[in-house]
């Protein structure tokens, strides 16, 4: 069971010293996740870097406390600080778009069995990025709110909850053309610092981003929003349903609609499918129903539980209660890996 879990990383205190716990525990893993950032480019480090360090101003105008943190990863780990920066913006340094999938949800209160609203996802990734994953448990010491995510080593934000009850995830989104501006990931740490769910959609809209991609989020009072996000603004998704709102890897707003391009031809086929499971149980729907479901393989041509498609796999999986602080983590496939509970 313990070669099934993700390598707990645990930091408290000044930004810098959470950085630096953070390097210095994962210092082997964050070495790793540069060569695999390597290789998964195709460019030289030296190129990355450089590149890299041009997000320096733009990271320190969006939080001096995270480019702190940064700072505090570099020394922790002993890497320099354009190696430090690269984790945090390895497809924004390549001048591409990292290739991602990913079937994300949210329900609120009406949905399920016990009346708290969950949100999740399956992340679907080339399968090496599974040997780089971490969960991450954060607890700042000047009154920020605590923060457990999964992300990979020394990258300092992805997805996950903080302790005001507030989570997100995440899907790509595809024919966005590059642009100088903030990474996502970056955007996606700042957000988990947020109080609650409007402020995190502020953060998005005053910040614009280098590339395309759909943030959905889910409060412990019951609320749910998706954001579309482009790196020529952010457009807001209405479901159908107000108690539901499922994103896989296609335009779904009529803003940015016209920019589809079918780029993951079983993009459509899995949020059709996710909408019909999740529909079947709705008002009934438990952390185990959503296990389940992101498991699925009845899907036509393929099922929520990715294999290869593309070259993806869905290498983990998450799911939050934030009205309990708790988020459950997958390493591997959904009908194969192990979920371990972490409380915030």
């Amino acid at each position: 069971m313990e070669k099934q879990k993700f390598p707990l990383i645990v930091a408290s205190g000044s930004s810098y010293e959470m950085g630096y716990q953070h390097g210095a525990q994962a210092s082997e893993l964050i070495e790793k996740y540069l060569l695999w950032i390597e290789r998964q480019t195709g460019k030289s480090r030296d190129v990355l870097c450089r590149n890299a360090m041009l997000f320096q101003p733009l990271i320190e105008s969006l939080s001096t406390n995270l480019m702190d943190e940064v700072r505090g990863l570099s020394e922790g780990a002993k890497i320099t600080l354009e190696e430090a920066l690269l984790c945090q913006a390895r497809g924004e340094a390549a001048r591409e778009v990292s290739a991602d999938g990913c079937t994300a949800f949210a329900v609120t209160r009406s949905a399920t069995a016990d009346g708290n609203a969950l949100a999740g996802q399956n992340q679907d990734l080339p399968p090496e990025f599974g040997d780089v994953g971490i969960v991450l448990h954060l607890k700042p010491s000047d009154g920020r709110p605590r923060v457990v995510m999964f992300t990979f080593a020394g990258q300092l934000g992805y997805a996950g909850m903080n302790s005001n009850g507030v989570a997100h995830f995440a899907n790509g989104l595809y024919n966005c053309p590059w642009r100088p501006a903030l990474p996502h990931y970056p955007l996606k740490r700042i957000i988990l610092e947020q109080e609650n769910l409007t402020q995190r959609v502020e953060v998005l809209e005053a910040h614009p981003a280098c590339s395309a991609g759909n943030m959905v989020f889910c409060s412990g009072s019951g609320e749910i929003a998706d954001v579309e996000i482009r790196s020529d603004g952010v457009s807001r998704f209405f479901g159908k349903n107000p108690d539901i709102l499922l994103h896989t890897n296609h335009y779904l707003t009529d803003a940015f609609q016209e920019y589809e391009d079918n780029t993951l031809a079983d993009s459509c086929p899995r949020l059709d499918r996710i909408g019909e499971l999740v529909e079947a149980q709705l008002g009934e729907i438990t952390v185990d129903t959503m296990k389940g479901i992101l498991a699925d393989h009845s899907g036509d041509p393929a099922g929520i539980c990715r294999h290869g498609e593309k070259g993806m796999h869905s290498v983990s999986g998450y799911i939050a209660e934030p009205a309990k602080g708790v988020l459950h983590v997958r390493r591997g496939h959904g009908c194969l890996g192990s979920w371990v509970e972490y409380e915030v």
